[in-house]
């Protein structure tokens, strides 16, 4: 029995993953503690202040909607990572998907649910159309996605930075310098789902992301089009001979990843801020990045690194009032994406060796029950 067990752990690629999960994380709390001791912190009560403070009811909405933004960003990026395909373009895709959404649902007062939708769909169309630019220039033209992306970034900030104009599609926001698109009406807004204890809400598309997640699941693990996705990312030569158009997949792969991309504004527009300006959160793409990385490219690691980072970025915001640099948090979320790299390969090899071990052994078992029956 507990040999049985000992086999199942190791060849069991959920309990590889959580177990380098695990060692990353004691691995960066490790380097942390180092850095806070030679800086003259006390590293256990540094801790316990954010773990105190990111328990509160207040941090833990905030860490709510921000780990739903978080996990949007992070499976738009791993669409892209599944098929081998590096789309770093996902913050301008996010930036440019949620200005126009908002100019276009601030624009027009349409029936409750089918003014939501409209923004949403706006918003997935404009982040794919986007991405879908890079796909075509990699199929047509071999340009790496990496390096066309990078510029449809600077591109994208470029139109944002047009538009967003007083002249243009934005207007003054009242008692402020800021300024932004036409505020959504009411009927275009999602309500927030009431937390006890804390006066405020939950970003009512929390859902959004969690059906997100779901879609994303099943597309790649339980269809075809998720099968020739995944065996084009391991080898577009033998997806090819296998009777796959590998440069469909291509566009069709980046396609996707914009249009989930497109998604990543929609909980804070329709929750909270309910127009586009100059205060709205950026670099969430990058943080994407580092999220499917962390996440192993799977919704369920994805959705407990999202919460994870969030955590770390909310809880932060205490060590401020402790005279403690907020800069500690980030290395320690970049101690965590390291490690975690550096982990998950190291695990890697060892569940390859115990999986051909396993696979020996069973092979010699066999061959000597064999051999025992040719005796008798």
């Amino acid at each position: 029995m507990r040999g049985g067990t000992l086999k199942t752990l190791r060849t069991s690629p959920l309990a590889l993953t959580v177990i380098a999960a695990v060692i990353a994380l004691v691995f960066s709390v490790i380097i942390t503690s180092v850095v806070l001791s030679i800086s003259g912190f006390n590293p256990p009560s540094v801790f316990q202040a954010m773990i105190d403070f990111g328990l509160e009811p207040d941090s833990v909405v905030n860490t709510l909607n921000r780990s739903s933004t978080y996990y949007l960003a992070a499976i738009a990026v791993a669409i892209g990572f599944r098929m081998n395909l590096f789309n770093i373009g996902v913050d301008g895709q996010y930036r440019l998907g949620a200005m126009l959404a908002a100019a276009v649902g601030g624009a027009f007062a349409l029936p409750p649910v089918i003014h939501q939708v409209v923004i949403i769909l706006v918003a997935m169309a404009v982040g794919g159309m986007w991405a879908g630019i890079a796909g075509l220039l990699k199929v047509t033209r071999g340009v790496s996605e990496v390096i066309s992306t990078i510029m449809l970034n600077f591109i994208a900030t470029g139109i944002v930075a047009f538009l967003l104009h007083e002249d243009r599609l934005a207007t003054q926001v009242a008692g402020s310098n800021n300024i932004g698109t036409e505020p959504i009406a009411s009927s275009g807004r999602v309500p927030g789902i009431p937390y006890p204890g804390a006066g405020l809400e939950i970003y009512g598309l929390v859902l959004l992301a969690v059906a997100v997640g779901v879609g994303f699941h099943v597309m790649i693990n339980r269809t075809r089009f998720g099968f020739d996705l995944r065996a084009t990312g391991l080898s577009s030569s033998a997806a090819v001979a296998g009777g796959v158009d590998a440069r469909r997949m291509v566009v069709a792969a980046m396609l996707i990843s914009g249009m989930a991309a497109g998604l990543i504004g929609m909980p804070q527009l329709l929750g909270s801020s309910y127009s586009y300006g100059l205060d709205f959160p950026g670099g969430l793409g990058f943080i994407g990045i580092g999220i499917a990385l962390l996440g192993r490219n799977n919704p369920v690691g994805i959705a407990f690194a999202a919460l994870l980072w969030a955590f770390l970025d909310q809880s932060s915001q205490i060590l401020e009032f402790n005279e403690i640099p907020k800069e500690i948090v980030a290395i320690t979320q970049a101690a965590v994406l390291l490690s975690v790299v550096v982990v998950y390969e190291i695990v890697r090899r060892l569940g390859l060796r115990w999986q051909q071990q396993a696979v020996a052994a069973e092979l010699a078992a066999g061959s000597a029950k064999r051999s025992k029956e040719v005796a008798a």
